[in-house]
């Protein structure tokens, strides 16, 4: 089991209480790939540092930091996980402050345990090649793993010496490394899109050969209950786990309420600061969303920023259909584990979403959304009939549009004479 430290930072554009909430969900991420988080480090500042991220003082206090840990600590610290992608100067930057040559300044006790410097988007990647399954999700994460670490692979060959070479070479080693291990990763990479190509054909031909059935596609943040209710409304066992990406693959499963037969997909879900490196290769997966008649947007409603993470895959649905629209249902889940503080009869203070009764939210979503949203538990089973109804109203709309005659469905709605 590694351990780190996690490292943000605090800027006009990005407050304390927002930093804060990314460090708690980037301590969820490191939990959900078997990283035991220590310590949160965080610094003000205008914007990150173009050479270290924080400032070379945080630096070289995370650098202390670690140093007395593992003097004084049986728990050795491991990586350092900073809440943003950093750039590869940043990294080697980095990774030279943490790791620097053992001086008798730290006066060590013991030899000092390498610190590996890594990202948010290295971390998601990490979970990724971890809980793909299928051999087309794990062409998937290989690609967009090679993507990212392509423009890094100065930094794995620091360590080796520089000095011209002979032979008539102007190159050291290193470099000499580095030109082999990019042209053997550009040649991987060209494989991999190839082979994505080809997955693509052929999944597009799938949906082509499941003809007219209405499709209906589960999207929403990750960790919402997409999977569990999947297996709800389908009577299946999609695998479903309380950690970040649980379900990498696109499930599709016909499901039928009142002989209303439609298409169910479960889609992988998103997240705040999603690598772009994952979202390319992830396009055949997320041809399910551009594809779909109607979306099932799940939204936890027990979380205490869920209208931070409903704006988050609201913004890159639309990203992903760009000028096209497509009708949704909301669905907030998770109703049994909601909370809140009711505020007291003399308290004046503004209404927040830490003192407002499911009630008052209930009221408030749907006067927004008006009959496009339902409350449910997936877990306890809660409002289930009444999601089925409205799901059954939904397809039945758009079947009718697209089968105006379908007498064997509803003969109700057959020209009378």
């Amino acid at each position: 089991m590694e351990h780190a430290v996690l490292i943000g930072l605090i800027t006009p554009s990005q407050p304390e209480e927002r930093t804060r909430e990314y460090l708690d969900e980037l301590a969820f991420l490191a939990d959900t790939r078997d990283i035991v988080p220590v310590r949160r480090l965080v610094q003000r500042a205008e914007k990150p540092d173009t050479n270290t991220y924080v400032g070379s003082g945080k630096i070289q206090e995370i650098r202390q930091w670690i140093v007395e840990q593992q003097q004084t600590s049986d728990s050795v610290i491991d990586l350092a996980i900073f809440d943003d992608e950093l750039s590869p100067r940043q990294i080697r930057n980095i990774e030279q402050a943490l790791n620097p040559p053992h001086s008798s300044k730290d006066n060590d006790k013991k030899e000092f345990h390498p610190i590996r410097v890594m990202d948010r988007t290295l971390l998601i990647l990490e979970i990724f090649l971890q809980r793909a399954q299928t051999s087309y999700a794990k062409t998937q994460v290989e690609l967009a793993h090679l993507q990212y670490m392509l423009p890094r692979l100065t930094r794995m060959w620091s360590h080796l010496d520089r000095q011209r070479g002979g032979g008539g070479t102007n190159r050291g080693t290193g470099e000499t490394q580095i030109e082999a291990d990019r042209r053997i990763i550009g040649s991987r990479i060209a494989l991999l899109k190839d082979e994505l190509k080809r997955i693509d054909r052929q999944m597009a031909t799938q949906r082509q050969n499941r003809g007219k059935m209405v499709r209906v596609a589960l999207v929403g943040y990750t960790n919402v209950g997409k999977s569990t209710l999947m297996n709800l409304l389908s009577k299946s066992e999609v695998f479903a786990e309380n950690k970040l990406f649980a379900t990498l693959d696109t499930t599709v499963r016909k499901v039928t309420i009142d002989n209303l037969p439609f298409l169910l997909s479960d889609t992988v879900g998103f997240i705040r600061k999603l690598p772009h490196h994952l979202i390319e290769s992830f396009k055949s997966t997320l041809d399910e969303v551009r594809e779909a008649d109607l979306l099932v947007h799940v939204v936890d409603i027990a979380h205490p920023n869920f209208e931070e993470q409903y704006e988050v895959v609201q913004q890159t649905i639309q990203e992903l259909l760009k000028t096209r629209t497509i009708p949704s249902i909301v669905v907030f889940n998770k109703i049994d584990a909601f909370t809140y503080t009711p505020k007291a009869e003399d308290d004046l203070t503004p209404v927040t979403r830490e003192n407002m009764s499911l009630d008052d939210l209930q009221r408030t979503w749907m006067a927004r959304l008006q009959d496009d949203c339902i409350f449910i538990s997936a877990a306890q089973k809660q409002n289930i009939d009444a999601l089925r109804r409205l799901l059954y109203e939904r397809v039945k709309a758009i079947h009718v549009q697209r089968y105006p005659y379908n007498d064997f469905l509803f003969p109700d709605l057959l020209p009378q004479g």
